[in-house]
């Protein structure tokens, strides 16, 4: 890494990196990262908004003399980092990639010395060129509606190990349920017409609303299935993507249960959907949990 006089503390969104304890933390909880991966983020930090070339890190980590599949290692590292940070290679809020150049990391960072402040002055504040100032210290306690939805929901770093054959059944097995959704909804049309004029007032539009949702969803589940079945490159980072606008459309499907109340009554009709609820966030989590492969990875050859 490039020499410092100080070693830093580097402030950006929820997180917090520390140079000399060489600690990553988020909301003050210590994050598992570390070795090469941390040193990477700690140069892109001490350069924000500047490229760092694919050289300089090599130069700096692994030096002249050192064997290792130099494309590989960093590549490795930087996964760990988007991992650790909740970002992604293809809507990077972090790291950017410059292909075949190198990184650049895009946020804004506050930058703390360890350097006494009658010497050092205010906290220094570094933005990448074109990205809006971070707000003042006396705004920070303040939590933005990003940092809040990153905070409700669950990050990578909280994810629990899971065998990847299980969580990619599990989320086959969630968009096959969906699927027998729609197709049974739509072949008991009448049927489920007659049972919502009874529970709404205006049942042209409740059935309008099942029709177009059943036709937006059966691409979605197909597209997903598809793209789990050929193991596809990205799913992972274009699910996160989809996932504000097929949330609303999940959680209205909730409901289906509701159209097998003469069946199975109001009581367990209620329980069902009431876990149904949960279920776009079982999604979310089995995702990030490797259901969905990431964008720069590389399918493993059958």
């Amino acid at each position: 890494m490039e020499a410092n006089t100080s070693k830093r503390l580097f402030r950006f969104g929820v997180f917090e990196a520390d140079q000399k304890t060489e600690e990553l933390r988020k909301q003050g909880r210590r994050l598992l990262l570390q070795g090469q991966p941390l040193q990477v983020l700690l140069m892109l930090l001490n350069r924000p908004g500047q490229l760092v070339t694919r050289g300089e890190l090599h130069q700096a980590l692994w030096p002249d003399g050192t064997f290792v599949d130099f494309d590989h290692s960093l590549n490795t590292a930087v996964n760990k980092i988007r991992e650790a940070l909740g970002d992604s290679a293809a809507s990077p809020r972090f790291v950017e990639t410059l292909a075949r150049r190198g990184y650049r990391f895009i946020a804004s960072v506050e930058v703390l010395d360890d350097t006494p402040r009658t010497q050092q002055g205010p906290a220094l504040q570094q933005t990448a060129p074109g990205l809006p100032q971070p707000m003042p210290a006396d705004r920070l306690a303040t939590p933005t509606v990003s940092a809040l939805t990153q905070h409700l929901l669950t990050s990578p770093s909280e994810i629990p190990q899971a065998s990847p054959r299980l969580v990619r059944l599990l989320f086959l097995l969630l968009q096959v349920m969906y699927l027998c959704f729609y197709g049974f909804s739509l072949a008991r049309l009448s049927v489920a017409q007659e049972i919502l004029r009874s529970m709404v007032p205006h049942t042209f539009w409740a059935v309008v609303l099942i029709i177009v949702t059943a036709v937006v969803g059966i691409p979605i589940r197909l597209y997903l299935i598809s793209a789990l079945a050929f193991n596809a490159p990205g799913l992972r980072e274009k699910f996160l993507r989809l996932f504000p606008a097929i949330f609303p459309l999940d959680e209205l499907w909730a409901l289906a249960p509701f159209l097998l109340v003469e069946q199975i009554g109001q009581g367990l009709a209620l329980a069902v959907t009431a876990a149904l609820l949960y279920v776009p966030f079982a999604q979310r989590s089995l995702i990030l949990m490797g259901a969905g492969m990431p964008a720069n990875a590389k399918p493993a050859a059958s």
